[in-house]
């Protein structure tokens, strides 16, 4: 840094010694290394806007990819639900060729069968009895694999009783093309029906919002079901997504910390019938006690909501996510109401569903609100102490005088019985 001033110094020395009017280049002194990591760093950098990287996307998708998983074994393990997973192209391909593998399998079983027993030598001999009838091939055993194992049965290649071992054979593919009926069936089932598309109806407010709701500042949101159809037992939840540091060192990246959304009271299950406004108190239990609207922008944080519930039609559980960064969050702002009452009926404008309009909230944390509504009513108590105060000092001056006259008292009636007995 010293060598930098002084660069500075010489630099401005020589430009003052130089003609106003000539052009002068100046460039910048090649410090040495150590000088260049130690230079503060620049203003604007500071101050222009950092990307904060999602760990939830809006669309609900989770921003994260496992890597070096070396127990892929696992996968295979529970292999339904692998299947299930997988985009609809591998599926659709991973169906056919299970199909296709499967008959052409049989087929060969089925063509070697015919020619180890000699069917290919005494086709056309109708004094030979052969393992299928009619089957003079490998495509025709393939036909005739197709045919047994989808049960369609066309009814010109039978197999006859003179062949135990096709008959062993058309048992063991009528069970093992049941199974793999069932099972690619029931994963095409699951795949159609999952409710991954009734969450694309399920909608939330692009921003959230703080301002003073009933004189307390609070954080909401706004969710919404665009089907007639609704979700049942729904619930909200809300996480806040930030990296901590504990007070032994421990860097704990992305840490998740709730945000009460109406737990203790209910107000986190929904009827969701119409778009509500999901709201959060700002008090001492929440981790925006001490955020203000100059320190928001600051902020490296994620909040992370979750609309839960079951789907009416089909009865499984259906779960929408969305997530808002710090620039998503605006402060001094409320959303523009969507739901008018027309004729008979109450009607909702989704054109509005993400417009706010700004309102008047103060720029302060909650805490330091609390502070200066503590600090407003001082006076108050101190004007009330002073007077119980003063009210116990009266007390005891009169108490004082009554113990003086007491004594006084009681002085006069002694020197009475002394001048008695005199």
């Amino acid at each position: 840094v010293c060598l930098f001033l002084m660069a500075a110094n010489v630099l401005e020395e020589d430009s003052m010694e130089q003609d106003i009017e000539s052009p002068v280049t100046i460039h910048q002194p090649k410090l040495p290394k150590q000088a260049r990591e130690d230079l503060p760093k620049n203003i604007n950098k500071e101050c222009a806007k950092r990307k904060i990287q999602r760990y939830v996307r809006k669309d609900g998708k989770c921003n994260v990819h496992h890597g070096n998983v070396r127990e892929t074994y696992r996968y295979l393990t529970d292999i339904f639900t692998t299947l299930v997973d997988l985009k609809w192209r591998f599926n659709l391909l991973i169906f056919v060729m299970v199909y296709t593998v499967t008959w052409l399998f049989f087929g060969m079983i089925w063509w070697l069968i015919a020619y180890m027993r000699g069917d290919m030598d005494h086709i056309g001999d109708s004094t030979w009895t052969p393992c299928v009838s009619n089957l003079n091939g490998f495509v025709s055993a393939f036909l005739f694999s197709i045919e047994t194992e989808t049960t369609i049965g066309y009814g010109y290649r039978v197999i006859t009783d003179k062949c135990p071992e096709g008959i062993i054979l058309l048992l063991v593919q009528s069970v093992l093309g049941s199974i793999v009926n069932a099972f690619m069936v029931g994963c095409m089932f699951v795949k159609i029906s999952q409710p991954k598309k009734r969450a694309e109806t399920l909608v939330f407010s692009t921003n959230a919002v703080i301002s003073m709701r009933d004189g307390k500042l609070c954080l909401m949101f706004r969710v919404g079901d665009l089907r007639n159809s609704h979700i049942v037992e729904a619930s909200i939840r809300a996480k806040l997504i930030k990296s901590k540091q504990t007070k032994e060192g421990e860097f704990i990246p992305l840490n998740q910390t709730d945000i009460n959304v109406g737990y203790y009271t209910g107000d986190d299950r929904l009827f969701l019938v119409s778009p509500l406004i999901i709201s959060h108190e700002i008090n001492q239990q929440s981790p925006f006690w001490e955020i203000s609207k100059a320190q928001l922008p600051k902020e490296e944080l994620e909040i992370v909501v979750i609309l839960e519930g079951m789907v009416e039609a089909t009865g499984m559980t259906c779960q929408a996510r969305s997530s808002y960064i710090t620039s998503e969050i605006l402060w001094g702002y409320r959303f523009t109401p969507v739901l008018t009452l027309e004729d008979g009926f109450y009607e909702v404008d989704y054109n509005s569903f993400h417009e706010t309009y700004e309102t008047n909230t103060p720029v302060y944390s909650a805490k330091e609100l609390a502070e200066m509504a503590s600090r407003a009513d001082l006076p108050l108590t101190w004007s009330v102490s002073s007077k119980l105060d003063q009210h116990a000092e009266l007390e005891t001056e009169e108490e004082e005088k009554n113990q003086e006259d007491q004594n006084e008292r009681n002085g006069d009636v002694a020197n009475l019985e002394n001048e008695s007995k005199v």
